[in-house]
This record gives C-alpha cells, sequence and structure tokens, in this order.
C-alpha cells in the first residue's frame, strides 16, 4: 500500500446553497452531528496517518484560520490562503500546490460525510493506488445509496476502472464522493487563475488516467439546512 501522508481539504466555498447558517460562519465550520464538517474530515486524515493538511480559505478566512489553529491536530496544518480571489477547485489545487510537498496526496471536499466499510475508505484509495497507470483516482459513490443527492449522476466505469462521463442529457449511476487521490502529475500546464478540476480530469480521462473505486460505507451530501437532519439520524444509527 502507498503510504499517504499529505492532504488537501477544499474549504473555500462560499457556502450560499447552506444560507442562513453559512451568514455568520464558512460552510466548513456549520456543524452535523454536534461538530464543524471539517472537523469530521481532519479526524478521518489523522487516522489514515496523515501529518500535513493544506486547507484553503476565502470566505470569513479569519474564521477559518482560528479555527484550524485551535485544533488538536496530531500534525500540521497549514493555509492557502484566497482572500484575494477565489480560485474555484482546480485553481485552489495549483495556488497551493507550493505547499504540498508530496507527490501523491488526498483531496477532499470539506462538506461531504462519510462512513466508512470494513476497510478505511481513505486506506481503500491508497491499496488501489496505481503510480504507472493513474493520475488521479476518484472515490465513487453508487447513485442509489447516496444520502441526500437528488442530481443525475456523473461517471460510468469500465471493466479497469477508468471513469468515463455521462453523456449529456443522460443518467450515470455513479457520483463523485469529494475524496480523491491524486497524482501532482494531474497540476501539470494548468490554465491560469480560477478553474474546476474538471478540466483537469478531462485531460486524464483522454488519457485513460483517471479511475475510480467503489465506496462501500455510506455517504452524506450536506449541501443545504435540510440535508443536515437526516444525516445526523443516519450517522446516530450507523
Amino acid at each position: 500500500m502507498t503510504q499517504i501522508d499529505t492532504a488537501m481539504i477544499m474549504a473555500a466555498g462560499l457556502g450560499t446553497r447552506m444560507r442562513p447558517l453559512t451568514d455568520d460562519r464558512p460552510k466548513p465550520l456549520v456543524e452535523v452531528a454536534g461538530r464543524p464538517m471539517i472537523d469530521h474530515c481532519l479526524d478521518k486524515l489523522a487516522r489514515a496517518g496523515v501529518e500535513t493538511v493544506i486547507v484553503n480559505v476565502h470566505y470569513r478566512a479569519d474564521q477559518m484560520e482560528a479555527h484550524l489553529a485551535a485544533l488538536p491536530f496530531p500534525g500540521k496544518i497549514l493555509v492557502s490562503d484566497e482572500r484575494v480571489q477565489l480560485m474555484e477547485t482546480g485553481g485552489g489545487l495549483v495556488q497551493a500546490e507550493p505547499l504540498i510537498a508530496a507527490e501523491t496526496f488526498f483531496c477532499l471536499n470539506s462538506d461531504n460525510l462519510w462512513t466508512d466499510g470494513p476497510v478505511s475508505s481513505l486506506h481503500r484509495l491508497a491499496q488501489a493506488w496505481d503510480d504507472q497507470k493513474m493520475d488521479a483516482l476518484l472515490l465513487l459513490v453508487q447513485r442509489s445509496a447516496a444520502h441526500n443527492y437528488q442530481g443525475a449522476g456523473d461517471f460510468h466505469l469500465d471493466s479497469e476502472n477508468r471513469i468515463s462521463r455521462k453523456l449529456a442529457g443522460q443518467e450515470a449511476p455513479l457520483i463523485f464522493s469529494g475524496i480523491q487521490l491524486l497524482s501532482r502529475r494531474l497540476l501539470r500546464d494548468p490554465p491560469s487563475g480560477p478553474f474546476s478540476t474538471n478540466m483537469l480530469w478531462q485531460r486524464a480521462i483522454g488519457e485513460g488516467r483517471l479511475h475510480g473505486l467503489i465506496h462501500e460505507g455510506q455517504w452524506f451530501e450536506v449541501g443545504s439546512p435540510e440535508a443536515i437532519a437526516p444525516t445526523e439520524a443516519a450517522l446516530a444509527d450507523a
């Protein structure tokens, strides 16, 4: 198994769909099951042996920095500052790259919660990683098993677990969990300014280097205040 000791948490979004809870705090600090969402992510990373976490900040960045500084995380938490300009997901990765010392690292969205199956999902990603074949390995969720999700899905997998996108106007059985394992190769030759990670994924799809792994536990999309109560109920029963 590849040992992954570095991760990035994407935490710079505006959280508009989570209003009014985000009127006075950034979305990663909205509490679910008694704790800010980003703390759930950091717990999972710590248990997986991650020692360095980079967190990007933009909206209410001072609150985020103060919260992170007060946490008893066993490793280092570094901040990628996007106060001047929100860089979106791909641009945020590129801006944070100087802080990412590892060649392979986890990347997590701060607003998705999950439970693991028999094996930690992060360990499963590390076990499945093949540096010769992959630039990114995405943890994917069966659409039928995704709590609070109402979309049409994102991806298909072929027999070698390579990812392809759904066609316009159609549905797909798998959705992106917000959890992935990345090589720095994915970030090569990026566009300037803000852009979506989808641009980097699309290149990797064309090269056959975007792969997927099916999640074995529960997964929750927590994109609105209405999603919090059913998520807490399901977590209490897990």
